[in-house]
């Protein structure tokens, strides 16, 4: 099997440029170590920064697939690594019954009736996959105390049946929106990188890449628009995510720049809190677009 692994920093950086993203250097750095070492990556971040699209990056560049475990409250082992197939487990005991035949612990406890969920399902996929366990912070804290095997040797122990190891090591990738802090037995066994908001030349490049048709002029100013709200003091700032969802509507809506009208009817594509969206309408959305068109002037 052919390795796609890029062999130094500069190469995975092209690499990830070539699905449209576009990290910085420590990122790159960061990505380059765990595939090297192989090292599960800790992104935490605000939401929106681009913690979950490297996962995909990453698969699509090392022609690997993609397993996403999505952390949630209540998040339990049967939900994250396995679980017995407990129906099949019951047919097979009354048929073996009807047929006057006995089965044993081990034989129902057998790999076949074995339901392997993402973390099981990243031990066992050829190729090795990137595994993107996202948004951890979500999930309750013992949780955490499970993955501690399964980040430090890649393996699972199901006490029925015994330790099941990779054969090569995915890729694993676990996201945090930093809702409540990471474990330190957690971090111990990660490589580590916050991931914050872009500047505007990283936000810009990261635009055109991912909406290859849209006017300069109308990219220049949603950045220096976005840019602009993330100096104020809202609730929830808008992330890349959200600059990129709003860029997408303005093309649809055929605009061609920046002005009040459109910028008072699209804001709740780039703003979820109504007291955000509050604040910003009228005048100081009037403000940052003065401000922008001086500084286009300039």
């Amino acid at each position: 099997m052919q390795d796609h692994r890029p062999d130094s920093i500069d190469a995975t950086a092209a690499a990830l440029a070539a699905q449209a993203y576009l990290p910085s250097r420590e990122l790159a750095t960061a990505a380059f170590l765990a595939l090297r070492l192989s090292r599960p990556l800790l992104l935490e971040g605000a939401p929106g920064t681009g913690k979950t699209a490297i996962a995909a990056a990453l698969a699509a560049a090392l022609h690997r697939p993609l397993i996403r475990l999505q952390c949630y409250e209540g998040l339990d082992l049967a939900a994250a690594a396995y679980e017995w197939n407990y129906a099949r487990q019951m047919i097979e005991i009354r048929l073996a019954q009807a047929g006057q035949q006995q089965r044993t612990a081990d034989e129902l406890f057998a790999r076949r009736f074995l339901i392997e969920r993402p973390l099981l399902q990243a031990l066992t996929t050829t190729p090795a996959p990137v595994l993107l366990i996202d948004e951890l912070d979500r999930a309750d804290a013992p949780f955490e105390a499970f993955l501690l095997e399964f980040l430090a040797d890649f393996q699972i122990t199901i006490p029925e049946l015994g330790t099941l190891t990779a054969a090569t090591p995915p890729l694993v990738v676990l996201t945090s929106n930093r809702s409540r802090e990471i474990h330190d037995a957690v971090k111990r066994r990660c490589l580590y990188h916050w991931l914050d908001y872009p500047d505007a030349e990283r936000e810009l490049a990261v635009l055109r890449a991912r909406l290859p048709g849209i006017e300069a002029r109308l990219a220049a100013e949603v950045v220096a628009f976005v840019q602009g709200l993330r100096r104020l003091d809202l609730y929830k700032l808008p992330g890349l995510a959200e600059t990129l969802d709003w860029s997408r509507a303005l093309v649809e809506l055929n605009a061609v720049s920046l002005d009040p009208a459109t910028v008072q009817s699209t804001l709740g594509v780039l703003l979820k809190y109504q007291d955000d969206i509050a604040r910003v309408q009228g005048s100081e959305a009037a403000r940052l677009l003065a401000e922008l068109r001086q500084a286009a002037q300039g």
